[in-house]
């Protein structure tokens, strides 16, 4: 079976001496697993989200779980969630203990958890809200905070989408008592995996510290350099570190990631003037709160379309496309799960269709894509 050549991929990442030095350099020290340049990073992408702290993981996923664990998230609790989002958020709640309750989303023009719907899912078992900043644009945490403060829950902010995006000039991620990170590939800081937690609260930080590392209250890196001969374990904790490689990486990402952003603004800008509304194509939040991130450039299709004929057109003009996301309630694991009515998610999930975005396409990229959609429809 032979890979598949995209004149137009969904994303795609720069690979330039730079990024490979950075790589070369740390290979070279000799010192591959979490030690200064992870703590580097984490500085520099606390500094740049405005937060007291911030603990790097391997993942988005041990992100979402560790903070969950953080908050006292367990067995009897149940966790709020949008059902419109990627599996991990569900996948975490489950292994805590805890029961995730699925959340309707706002409308067609906005793809986030809807503060109506969650305040009807509240409940005296109720420990987080965890919200998605879907495609990078920022949910209502005026809203949700709100709401969540009064009934006394923590709110966990899965800002997987959204590194630089902002609401009232807060970065996302700093507004709920904790956000999560992802630097998988496709993101717009790619690592290729890796993730961080962003929190003010000091207890917190030191919790996730913790827990990431088995527990123990000293790592290897302080022991190489003399700060700490031994260690204790203070509770059972993970092996999710990340590590020097990945972290060298981030800190010349991280740099690049308010032009990527930038980037990503205009091509989605240029998608929205030439789709939104034409042969009733729509491309959501026209009315977008804050500073989005645009991580992804989501349309939905006109009533009645085969999304499959449209995606097979397009892969046949060499375009990728995806879809962002099946709900989590129509799937096989979480089905039996699901028992709140969620009207708005499923009217749109036939209709959801993701198209190329990452701040390098070219003009002619994106005129194809456009092009592409439009012929196709």
């Amino acid at each position: 079976m032979t890979e598949t050549r995209w004149r137009v991929p969904l994303s795609d990442v720069i690979v330039d001496d730079e990024l490979v030095e950075a790589a070369l350099e740390t290979l070279r020290s000799g010192w591959w697993s979490m030690g200064p340049r992870v703590a580097e990073f984490e500085q520099a992408f606390a500094e740049f989200c405005g937060s007291a702290n911030a603990v790097a993981v391997a993942n988005g996923t041990a992100a979402l779980h560790l903070g969950l664990l953080a908050l006292g998230c367990g067995p009897g609790d149940e966790v709020i969630l949008p059902s419109l989002n990627f599996v991990a958020a569900a996948n975490a709640i489950v292994h805590t203990g805890a029961q995730p309750v699925f959340c309707d989303i706002g409308g067609p023009d906005d793809l986030n958890l809807d503060p109506g719907d969650l305040e009807s899912a509240l409940t005296r078992r109720t420990k987080a809200v965890l919200v998605l900043h879907y495609g990078g644009y920022p949910c209502d945490m005026q809203a949700v905070s709100g709401l969540a403060g009064r009934a006394g829950v923590a709110v966990l902010e899965d800002a997987a989408h959204a590194p630089g995006a902002s609401l009232d000039e807060r970065a996302c991620g700093t507004i709920g008592a904790a956000g999560c990170f992802s630097f998988f590939a496709n993101k717009n800081l790619p690592l290729g995996e890796g993730g961080m937690i962003v929190t003010a609260d000091d207890v917190l930080a030191e919790r996730l510290r913790l827990l990431r590392s088995h527990g123990m209250t000293s790592l290897t890196w302080d022991r190489h350099r003399g700060h700490a001969s031994t260690y204790d374990v203070v509770l059972p904790g993970f092996n999710y570190r990340l590590d020097e490689v990945r972290a060298a990486v981030g800190l010349v990402q991280l740099r690049r990631l308010p032009d990527e952003n930038a980037a990503r603004a205009r091509i989605a800008a240029r998608y929205r003037d030439a789709l939104d509304g034409e042969d009733g194509l729509t491309m959501p939040f026209e009315e977008a709160r804050g500073v989005p991130a645009h991580h992804l450039a989501v349309v939905l299709l006109p009533e009645g379309t085969d999304r499959d004929e449209v995606r097979g057109a397009l892969e046949e003009r060499g375009i990728q496309t995806s879809v962002h996301y099946p709900p989590i309630h129509t799937l096989s694991a979480y089905r039996d799960r699901s028992r709140r009515p969620l009207p708005r998610t499923d009217v749109v999930a036939g209709r959801i269709l993701t198209l190329p975005l990452y701040g390098r396409m070219t003009d002619d990229q994106v005129e194809e894509v456009v092009l592409g959609v439009l012929q196709t429809l």
